[in-house]
């Protein structure tokens, strides 16, 4: 109120002529809010229209962000930074309208990229590597709603915002708005043209297919009115498809995911999401350099059955888009934390593996070749490749480039038809059943002392077993709570020991009386515990030293706990089914 008399958060809808750049270098943004505008479920998902200055008046306006797989609200007052009464950032092109400048505000208090508008996936090409197929690519990109945007890259600070010859402006972010595809006159001939918009407003194409060329008069009337009709301000202009491949560098294309809709899209993508996390010492494996440690990454079963329905070159194949995404790191910016440098690869599951929950183990990666994968490792918060696979099932393998490096993420992949994904390491814990029998005895006192594995030369502990370790002895066997073990129960109990360590032998190869932690994932398996990935990264977190690795102290330990957890379980489930429900007691005296 105090900038003018009579201020509206939407006037007439909103569209991209309210949208005009500031004082603030930050065209990508205006550009992106322009293509926004394009759809309008979108854009009122991300701007809620229900709000006015006037009905129900708070002083305060709400937009919703796609920000690590959810939604969020943002919420600020509307006090916008001015100079002589008049807005210094975005603006509209109507004085008293005040959505995208209040928009601009919420996304500066956010403070991520264009990508958190949408949901979407943001991909990449290189105009001078781009696919032959490009403009198949962005006409069923724009079926989908995906949005676009493209630029000229510069290379010194010198070149930002220059002018080409023909009107364009280096290292600014435009638009796209729409393709089209025209007859020409002469016979059997087929004109492509792209139109875009740039956000000052100003500075115009001044090529082929700009307002007033000679180009016009090579297609009917009709093409002609159709497409002037589009350009709806002066800010739009056209030019042909191969021009705009030479003189931009740079195209981005985010596609959109089903729910950033909230309705049935003809056009729609398929798309699965999936979080998780590299944990040091058990599932940050690296890249391939590391081949000890990279079968230990997070693994994503990628199944595609059903084939595109305009199969290039007779190919049958099915186009799906993998994109990889870094959580966390820029809100920990002040912590220290950067992006890490990360990448993945494909891998084609042999038909007899198909279909098996399964983390698959070392020795497939270290003789199977990958079937696609990123082009680089690099520090982005995002990396997307797009790829064209035969029908099949596919293991992806998120990674870090180097191993041993911490981080979350989400794991997308987009396809053009149904697919199903799914991690074979987060599935429902799986034990062998276990019988105990316990009989009367002499008891055998163990609880408050430590012993060493004397029998055994080659593995000893260096003080014998911690007490923390006896107590889970104690604890696993100890069935009538007294603190003890009867005779039959410390033998059932050392025979285990004794298996155990012949398992602990077969991966101690240096003879260190210690094993790594990326090891004790196939100990654990080898001993018939079947866990998921999260209690790997615990187990990891938990009994491996700075390292990296686990003494047989630990190793026991661990393996101790294991058993009496499995055992508890397999108590409580009386139907074999692999569910069982507990109440507040009972889970206290398992705990």
């Amino acid at each position: 109120q105090e900038i003018c008399e009579n201020p509206q958060f939407i006037v007439d809808g909103a569209n991209r002529t309210d949208i005009c750049q500031g004082e603030l270098g930050d065209c990508w943004l205006l550009a992106a809010i322009a293509c926004l505008t394009l759809n309008e479920k979108l854009l009122y998902r991300v701007i809620p229209p229900d709000q006015s200055f006037t009905e129900n008046y708070a002083g305060i306006f709400h937009f919703q962000f796609w920000r690590y797989g959810e939604w969020i609200d943002v919420v600020v007052d509307d006090r916008i930074p001015t100079c002589k009464n008049q807005l210094v950032f975005t603006k509209s092109f109507r004085k008293n309208e005040f959505w995208s400048a209040l928009l601009e505000k919420a996304y500066a208090k956010l403070h991520g990229s264009y990508e958190d508008f949408t949901g979407g996936v943001t991909e990449y090409f290189e105009l001078s590597e781009a696919p032959k197929d490009l403009y198949n690519i962005m006409r069923k990109a724009l079926e989908r709603g995906s949005l676009m945007g493209c630029s000229i890259d510069i290379f010194s600070a010198s070149d930002l915002e220059t002018r080409t010859e023909q009107g364009l402006v280096k290292g600014h972010a435009y638009s796209i708005i729409g393709l089209a595809e025209c007859d020409g006159v002469a016979k059997n001939t087929k004109i492509r043209l792209i139109r875009l918009r740039n956000p000052w407003g100003w500075v115009l194409w001044k090529g082929p297919w700009s307002a007033n060329s000679k180009e016009w008069s090579t297609i009917s009337i009709a093409d002609k009115e159709n497409l002037r009709k589009q350009t709806v301000e002066s800010s739009e202009f056209w030019m042909s498809f191969d021009d705009f491949k030479r003189n931009f560098t740079k195209l981005e294309m985010c596609n959109l995911t089903p729910d950033t809709l909230q309705g049935d899209e003809r056009h729609s993508w398929t798309v699965s999401v999936n979080e998780g996390r590299w944990v040091r010492g058990s599932s940050a494996g690296g890249c391939r350099n590391f081949p000890d440690t990279f079968w230990t990454n997070p693994q994503y079963r990628l199944q595609l059955y059903e084939e595109d329905d305009d199969p290039e070159d007779g190919q049958v194949v099915c186009t799906v888009v993998v994109a990889l995404m870094q959580k966390g790191r820029r809100m920990q910016r002040h912590e220290g934390a950067r992006f890490l440098a990360i990448g993945f690869s494909i891998y084609e599951v042999p038909k007899e593996m198909c279909g098996q929950n399964q983390h698959l183990q070392k020795d497939f990666f270290l003789y199977t070749a990958s079937k696609a994968k990123s082009k680089t490792y690099i520090n982005l918060r995002e990396v997307t490749e797009r790829f064209r696979l035969p029908p099949g099932e596919y293991v992806i393998i998120p990674t870090t480039f180097e191993a041993h490096k911490e981080g979350e993420f989400i794991l997308r992949v987009f396809s053009e038809k149904q697919s199903t994904t799914y991690s074979p390491d987060v599935s429902l814990l799986k034990g062998q059943n276990h019988h105990y029998h316990c009989r009367p005895c002499h008891y055998v006192v163990i609880s408050h002392t430590k012993f060493s594995l004397s029998t055994d030369s080659e593995i000893k502990t260096k003080e014998g077993f911690s007490l923390e370790t006896c107590r889970s002895m104690i604890a696993l066997m100890d069935t009538d709570g007294t603190g003890k073990l009867n005779l039959q129960e410390f033998k059932h109990l050392w025979k285990k020991i004794k298996e155990w360590q012949l398992i602990f032998k077969r991966y101690d190869k240096d003879k260190s009386c210690s094993i790594s932690s990326f090891e004790m994932r196939n100990a654990i398996h080898d001993a018939g515990f079947h866990l998921n990935k999260q209690l790997y990264d615990i187990i990891a977190m938990r009994y491996a030293d700075e390292h990296l690795n686990i003494d047989f102290d630990s190793y026991i330990c661990c393996f101790v706990r294991l058993e009496g957890m499995f055992r508890a379980f397999n108590a409580f489930d009386k139907d074999g089914d692999g569910l069982i429900k507990l109440n507040v007691l009972e889970v206290s005296s398992q705990s």
